[in-house]
């Protein structure tokens, strides 16, 4: 088996350039976590300018209460400059193929205010610890479409290609188990809108209460998502319930829908890969959701290396309670006033279509902040190279619960000048709830039957 030395930063990996599983790094290289490197694989160093060291994260500000709005802990903080389409080209060494198409699509209102560097996101401990174990014992599988010897955290601290880091996106620690109600707009190129509001819940397999990995029917499960429709009427009560497994090639993705028209629940196999997304307006594919999910089978992954990109971070202002939705929903993309960019190291990883696949999307290039292992920017290509979709996510931590996230994810049409937000909740009563209790049973199809209501 042939392989090759690859230089990321400072660290030398070694990439398998055929064959079924790629190896994990040395324990030497392992024994960097927490040291020159944090806990989850970011340099802890600054970078002598605008990005400063990683002191361990934010804790939650004087005055918050569990269960309410989170503060934006840098309120104080004012705009150092604004990147518009009158001055991008002096900063274009730091922005995306996509950000300056932005600015080109919409010349007299796409703006980027960009603020201090906060690397203010962390993670609980035990997800440090079962990183550093995973650094030297998981690894990838079945060509890349599967991961051996995974539990939870990343599992790719010091990754050694591209694959490796969507990978880290893809499972990343998102509290555990989680629920949430939040808005979806499609807004047209006027800005007129229907607002479709889902209420979500995530729950990763190791916090089911009969959890058991010697007895759980189904070893290959990632996480459970179940997806119901709130509103509009016409939409409501239908809902999504998917098994996400780890290997989707060796077992894809389970998938059912209940129509409560219908009263009937079916398999949903066209949840996955370009198939469309729910209410979406045929502005988004299954696998936008989360910015990426899903099997990674039908590209091939090419790691560019790291790059200094204005990215959105800490858009708690972009959160809050006191905005409309309407105030955020604006024509041609989101109210840039109420953004939040900064300077970040991300990962640059490549994605091209494989002769022989099919997806709408012939290459994406994706930016992945280096803190968290959220995809933060992604820009979608078509067929022909043509650039055609703009993902942007603009991220909060949630510092109550040590865990990083998205506030609202952005996706942007330049061919039809309409895009699609989600993740809105600023006019719902309800936080967030991570930590809920659910078994296995209850993600059944025969519960969905049962949960089912018009």
């Amino acid at each position: 088996m042939l392989m090759k030395k690859t230089l990321i930063g400072s660290a030398i990996a070694l990439t398998l350039a055929a064959g079924n599983v790629l190896a994990a790094v040395s324990a030497t290289e392992a024994a960097r976590l927490g040291k020159d490197l944090t806990p989850m694989g970011a340099e802890k160093n600054g970078n002598g300018g605008a990005i400063p060291a990683w002191t361990g994260g934010i804790e939650s500000p004087a005055g918050f209460k569990v269960g309410s709005k989170h503060i934006d802990p840098f309120a104080g903080d004012k705009v150092q400059f604004t990147i518009t389409a009158q001055n991008y080209t002096k900063y274009a060494a730091n922005l995306t193929e996509g950000q300056i198409a932005m600015f080109k699509k919409y010349p007299e209102t796409y703006k980027m205010p960009v603020y201090q560097t906060r690397r203010s996101s962390a993670y609980p401990q035990n997800v440090y610890d079962k990183t550093k174990e995973n650094a030297t014992a998981t690894k990838l599988v079945g060509g890349g479409n599967g991961l051996s010897n995974y539990d939870v955290g990343v599992p790719f601290p010091i990754p050694a290609d591209g694959i490796e880091v969507i990978w880290n996106h893809i499972v990343r620690y998102r509290g555990g188990s989680v629920s949430r109600v939040v808005g979806q707009a499609t807004p047209q190129p006027n800005g007129t809108y229907t607002m479709v509001k889902f209420k979500d819940e995530f729950t990763f397999k190791n916090k089911l209460s009969d959890y058991d990995p010697a007895t759980m029917k189904d070893n290959n499960i990632l996480f459970y998502f179940k997806q119901d429709v709130v509103s509009p009427a016409r939409l409501a009560g239908n809902v999504l319930l998917v098994h996400e497994t780890l290997d989707q090639v060796k077992e894809p993705r389970k998938a059912w829908i209940y129509n409560a028209g219908q009263r009937r629940v079916r398999r949903a196999p066209q949840v996955a890969y370009d198939g469309p997304g729910t209410a979406s307006d045929g502005l988004r594919t299954s696998d936008n959701f989360d910015m990426y999910n899903g099997a990674p089978d039908r590209y091939t992954w090419k790691l560019i290396g790291k790059k200094e990109v204005y990215i959105p971070y800490n858009s708690y202002k972009l959160n809050s309670g006191d905005l409309k939705y309407d105030d955020i929903i604006k024509a041609g993309h989101i109210n840039q006033d109420l953004t939040r960019y900064e300077l970040h190291r991300v990962w640059h990883v490549e994605a091209t279509l494989k002769d022989g696949q099919r997806h709408i999307y012939g290459k994406r290039t994706f930016y992945i902040d280096e803190d968290t292992w959220q995809a933060t920017e992604i820009d979608h290509f078509d067929g022909r190279g043509e650039l055609w979709r703009v993902a942007e996510a603009h991220n909060i931590y949630f510092y109550d619960r040590k865990v990083p996230w998205y506030t609202i994810e952005t996706l942007y049409d330049l061919q039809s000048g309409r895009y699609l937000a989600l993740g809105l909740d600023n006019e719902e009563t309800k936080p967030y709830d991570f930590g809920f209790t659910r078994s296995e049973k209850d993600y059944t199809p025969a519960a969905l039957r049962r949960s089912g209501v018009r």
